[in-house]
């Protein structure tokens, strides 16, 4: 691969992709259409689109009169209901479970039909901010392929016919208290599940309770057990420390708590200015994750070397490693330099530093991280452990015994309480065929999935959280309630309505079995009715959390712990690669599968929708004989076998800058066959090569190179900035001013570093001096719009993001497309170039090694230039300029020509070339799905084919907040008006207000040093502004670079 120099600012390189970085003719051709080729051709050559594009200029008055929708009449209510006003919605205050955490949510609600979940600001585990899965989980509600009936032997049945069935059983097992019935159930952190669990083995003290999950925290709870002997909870404060080391820990997006743990995180990389301190990340990882990307120094190694880094780590810091020791020497020059410099930094803040691992890293590496932050004064300041209270954690090896005995003919009935162990239990135990021997099976799930339609006797249809009742606590111990917005919309029942039928033999509500648990929650002589009502309408239990223990080495627990748990050994070379099994940003476990939003959602960082890959590195693609290949917006991979304990899975490559070498990645999750119409069919089946003895990663992998290829849908070249074909050198002037950053010295020695620093040929617009142009003077470049009274002067709306906060975690991509009703386009469309994310996240490669590269983050959405290119060329004024500085779209207007998006330098206009809102992937054709429509925003228009789109700042809720402030005679307040990508943003990076006044936190903003505009040398004026990326390198690290 031709390594050559592109991008370059200050001895950096700016790429996209191995492709950009080649610079192969290919690629040049690709980027100078300035579109995808079949994103902006139609299948059919005479096209109404085709035919406008060519008539613009003489049709630009026909479009002015529009187009009106078929005229719909509505019924109204015949009494209405004293609380709801139609149109105004409602939001109710609920709780998201996930494994033994949660997500304490907000749900928003139109005349009874939940439209969109936030955050709760009240709720510690969100902060007010959500994730792409529990913003994504409102889809899952409406999904049309959700079961709907109780089943028997696939026979439509009802729920009464289950209660009956079962009560013949209940009977039998209270005789036999319990023999040969046993039950799997997903992990949980429940006071109400824990309580019914209590009394179940209480009532059947012979039955067996396992619990199991595919991607779990097991490892974790694990290691700090063994060395503690008990049961803990870590909670950890990112906010306070100074210093943190993560030890393949991707705490900033897919392991638990990440909400917190970003916010927290980036709490401590915020600069006012250039006399403010901040953190220092050090990342030790194998395949390139979002907190590797936000790292001051990563370090690639292979997941099995961790385990060594560790404990060579301990032993510079003088810890106790309590007998758990590893081959230290498959550490290199590289790696041994990097222990000995954050051994020293770790030192030096000691109380104030933190070290993590990562739920992949087994359980003795945890052991060890406990011992490190307990030696360095970490537990009570950084780091505090929570008793784990009502909390029933993944147990992979009593799986394990439970798959025997079900062979073995010891287990009659087995409940299946959630879960799909017929899809994701390890390949070795044979789950599937071993559940057949049990005589009564009972499934209880959302959908008829793999395990459902695995020829069990009674499957059980399961309630969305946002129709249950139900609890959870959080890793502090916080409970809080689930309480349903709607009533089920099919015969479905929630976990503990089943549960306390199986438990008492009766039938109960969600509702009367909470309030039982919860009558034992609340200080004795506390009025109960009010508390409750309180609780739901904050969305917690006040003063529920628990108190954090102190906890000390217990000698003998970890004596017993290292003898049964020592680390990995070895190395991964060519012929005996490591493989790594990771959860799925899109689908997690295969839970999401059939989640459109989510599995059109590019992965953040190799930036691939609809699919996974086998990820590895340059050299060890080099080693298969395979590389990267593009083409007309398409990137046709090679194909390769993989070979692990005597199981085969085909997989298409994927080349990822930054992946440790030998190594191979495989996301969990894919490949489901009874997922529903989205997910059937949709990448490959890991879990056919994951086993008991490699639930994480392995040696022992070979692979081998196919003669076929393999469509990726990728969106990482899609919507490069405008490139002037005519200049060669456009883009590697441009980029560097589009992603702007310095060090934390060169900030504090240079704080002008925004202006002073321009690279060659850069024009100065930022004023004289190095002063930025003042947010109130921004309206100079157009005075006479206020003269004429075209401008309104109390609301200019504006946007600022800091880059130094963004961690490119997607979660403001899935709250613009929930809150704006965008569509889901299918991998034949993403692939064309035809994705209808109004944000798009580009990331960036930095530096000249494709093996050691740093990663960068951007939000891109309209930037509501003052002056829009777009605007200028639209022949029917369609997108036009509002009072509010606002560039607004006109749907009816609308024509399609599309020279709005070859005018618009940001590339961040998007066509409806299909009627897309009338199905989803793969069937196109198809009618709207009912039930998909319940899940709309009816404050935003749902586009037609043939019509642009674009972020519009919220337009619908900056009206709803001057509507709210003219009923109460007062102007809008600072705050007042959050955006979609806003309130979902888990670090705050994403500011927006009225930059007409002064004291506005958006116009504060913009009045820092660090602030710049994209493309600003093109005298667009863009009214989102954002502030340039800091690094706090170690220069220890940094000399010998």
């Amino acid at each position: 691969m031709s390594q050559k120099t592109t991008l370059t600012q200050n001895g950096k390189e700016y790429w996209r992709s191995l492709d950009q970085l080649a610079d192969t003719p290919e690629f040049k051709e690709f980027v100078q259409r300035e579109f995808p080729e079949q994103a902006s051709e139609m299948s059919n050559p005479v096209t109404r689109r085709t035919f406008l594009s060519l008539m613009g200029a003489s049709i630009a008055l026909a479009g002015l009169a529009g187009c009106r929708r078929p005229v719909e009449k509505i019924i109204p209510y015949v009494i209405k209901p004293e609380e709801i006003i139609p149109g105004v919605a409602e939001y109710f205050a609920t709780v998201m479970p996930f494994g033994t955490g949660a997500y304490g949510v907000v749900a928003k609600s139109h005349e009874g039909r939940p439209t969109k979940v936030e955050g709760n600001e009240k709720h510690p585990s969100s902060l007010g901010a959500t994730n792409a899965y529990a913003t994504a989980s409102v889809l899952n509600l409406y999904d049309p392929d959700r079961s709907a009936y109780v089943l028997n032997k696939g026979n439509q049945k009802l729920w009464n016919d289950f209660v009956a069935a079962w009560r013949e059983l209940f009977a039998k097992y209270t005789a036999n208290k319990g023999e040969g019935l046993a039950i799997v159930s997903e992990s949980f952190a429940s006071p109400t599940m824990a309580r019914l669990q209590a009394e179940f083995t209480k009532a059947f003290p012979k039955a067996t309770w396992t619990s199991y999950e595919a991607v779990s925290d097991e490892n974790i709870y694990a290691g700090i057990e063994g060395v503690t002997g008990n049961k803990l909870q870590p909670v950890y404060n990112y906010g306070k420390a100074g210093v943190i080391l993560s030890l393949d820990a991707d705490f900033l997006h897919m392991e638990s708590d990440n909400i917190t743990a970003s916010r927290g995180f980036a709490d401590g990389r915020r600069m006012k200015d250039e006399n403010d301190t901040m953190n220092r990340l050090y990342v030790v990882e194998s395949m390139f994750t979002l907190t590797g990307g936000m790292a001051d120094h990563r370090l690639r190694l292979q997941s099995r070397q961790i385990g060594a880094f560790t404990v060579a780590l301990a032993k510079a810091l003088g810890v106790d490693t309590m007998g758990i020791n590893a081959d230290t020497s498959v550490l290199d020059e590289k790696a041994n330099a990097w222990i000995a410099a954050v051994a020293k930094d770790l030192t030096n803040n000691k109380s104030k530093s933190l070290i993590v691992a990562g739920r992949r890293q087994p359980a003795a590496v945890h052991a060890l991280v406990f011992a490190i932050n307990s030696a360095l004064g970490n537990v009570g300041t950084t780091v505090q452990y929570h008793a784990a209270k009502d909390m029933m954690m993944s147990n992979r090896s009593g799986l394990a015994e439970l798959t025997k005995s079900l062979s073995d003919g010891k287990v009659s009935t087995l409940v299946m309480l959630g879960g799909n162990p017929v899809y994701n239990a390890p390949a070795d135990l044979k789950f599937a065929e071993a559940m057949k021997k049990a005589e009564h099976t009972i499934h209880f799930n959302g959908y008829v999935d793999e395990t459902g339609s695995n020829g069990v006797e009674w499957h059980i249809p399961a309630s969305h959280f946002l129709e249950a009742w139900g609890d959870v606590r959080s890793a502090n111990g916080t409970v809080s309630a689930i309480q349903p917005l709607i009533d089920p919309l099919y015969a479905t029942h929630s976990d503990i309505e089943v549960l306390y039928l199986l438990t008492t033999g009766k039938e109960a509500r969600g509702y009367d079995i909470v309030r039982e648990t919860w009558k034992t929650l609340f200080a004795k002589g506390l009025d109960f009715e009010k508390a409750w009502r309180l609780a739901l309408h904050d969305g917690v239990v006040g003063d529920t959390a628990t108190a954090p223990v102190t906890v000390k080495m217990d000698a003998k627990a970890a004596s017993a712990f290292v003898a049964k748990n020592a680390l990995p050994s070895g190395s991964a070379d060519a012929n005996n690669l490591e493989i790594v099994f990771y959860a799925s940003s899109a689908t997690f476990d295969g839970r999401f599968a059939n989640n459109g939003w989510l599995q059109e959602l590019p992965d953040p960082v190799t930036k691939i929708t609809w699919d996974n890959a086998a990820i590895m590195s340059h050299k060890t693609a080099e080693a298969l004989k395979v590389k990267n290949i593009l083409g007309e917006g398409k990137n046709h991979q090679p194909m390769i076998r993989l070979k692990y304990q005597g199981q085969t899975l085909e997989l298409p490559v994927w080349v990822q800058p930054g992946h440790a070498d030998y190594s191979i990645a495989v996301a969990l999750g894919y490949g489901r066959q009874s997922a529903g119409r989205v997910g059937n069919g949709v990448g490959a089946d890991t879990y056919a090569l994951r086993t008991s003895a490699a639930m994480d990663f392995d040696l022992g992998l070979t692979a081998e190179k196919l003669s076929k290829t393999y469509l990726i849908a990728t969106v990482q070249d899609h919507g490069g900035f405008d490139t002037d074909a005519l200049a060669d050198n456009e883009i590697q002037r441009r980029i560097p001013t589009i992603i702007r950053e310095a060090t934390i010295e060169e900030y504090k020695k240079d704080p002008n570093f925004i202006t002073s620093g321009r690279t060659p040929g850069e024009k100065e617009l930022y004023g004289k001096d190095g002063k930025p142009i003042s947010i109130m003077n921004m309206h100079e470049y157009g005075p006479e719009r206020f003269e004429k009274g075209e401008w309104n002067k109390k609301y200019q709306w504006g946007m600022s993001i800091d880059l130094n906060a963004c961690t490119g975690c997607n979660a403001c991509m899935i709250a613009c497309q929930s809150e704006n009703n965008i569509p889901v386009v299918g991998k034949e469309e993403v692939a064309k170039g035809r994705e209808m994310h109004w944000i798009r996240l580009d990331r960036y490669y930095i530096g000249k090694d494709v093996n050691e590269p740093e990663m960068q983050f951007q939000p891109i959405a309209c930037q509501h230039c003052e002056t829009a290119p777009c605007e200028q060329v639209c022949p029917v004024a369609a997108t036009v300029h509002d009072s509010e500085g606002l560039n607004v779209m006109v749907y009816n207007r609308c024509v399609g020509t599309r020279y709005c998006a070859n005018n618009c330098p940001y590339k961040v206009r998007r066509f409806n070339f299909l009627e897309f809102h009338a199905g989803t992937s793969g069937f196109m054709e198809s009618k709207p799905i009912e039930s998909l429509k319940l899940g709309k925003n009816p404050d935003v228009t749902v586009r037609m084919r043939g019509v642009m789109e674009k972020c519009t700042y919220c337009v619908q809720r900056i009206s709803g907040a001057r509507i709210a402030a003219k009923k109460e005679d007062r102007d809008i307040r600072d705050g007042e008006v959050v955006t979609a990508c806003q309130q979902s943003c888990p670090t705050g990076a994403i500011v927006f207000g009225n930059i007409n006044d002064p004291e506005s936190k958006v116009s504060k903003m913009k009045a820092m040093n660090r602030k710049y505009e994209v493309l600003a040398e093109l005298n667009v004026r863009p009214r989102t502004s954002f502030l340039a990326k800091l690094k706090n390198p170690n220069p220890e690290l940094t000399k010998n670079a």
